[in-house]
């Protein structure tokens, strides 16, 4: 469970999810970006699999599927959050040491 909700694109998602509401698939996928569609899906499978996120089908041509966070993936969400801004917060600091130990000092995004 760890694994997958702190993965690259499990953090994304639960983070993207976090604003709250139902989103639909293509709603995160932009929301996130860079993500291809297979990738997503499977990270969202992964999520749901694990109490994170629920999917909900709806019986229409063509198909309508939303996502949100459970309770629990709202919990998860919060503690990432703060994480992330944690990180955001201190990349000054983690540059300088980089740039020490001869690592770039830019982080991709």
């Amino acid at each position: 469970m760890l694994k997958h909700l702190t993965s690259r694109w499990g953090v994304l998602a639960v983070v993207a999810l976090q604003n709250g509401g139902t989103h639909r698939f293509g709603e995160l996928r932009r929301a996130i970006g860079g993500v291809s569609e297979r990738m997503l899906a499977h990270t969202l499978q992964l999520l749901e699999g694990d109490g994170m996120v629920e999917r909900i089908a709806y019986p229409v041509v063509p198909p309508h599927v939303e996502y949100r966070l459970t309770p629990l993936g709202r919990e998860a969400a919060t503690r990432l959050r703060g994480l992330a801004e944690w990180i955001e917060a201190s990349l000054p600091r983690f540059q300088k040491v980089w740039k020490e130990h001869g690592r770039a000092a830019t982080v991709p995004r």
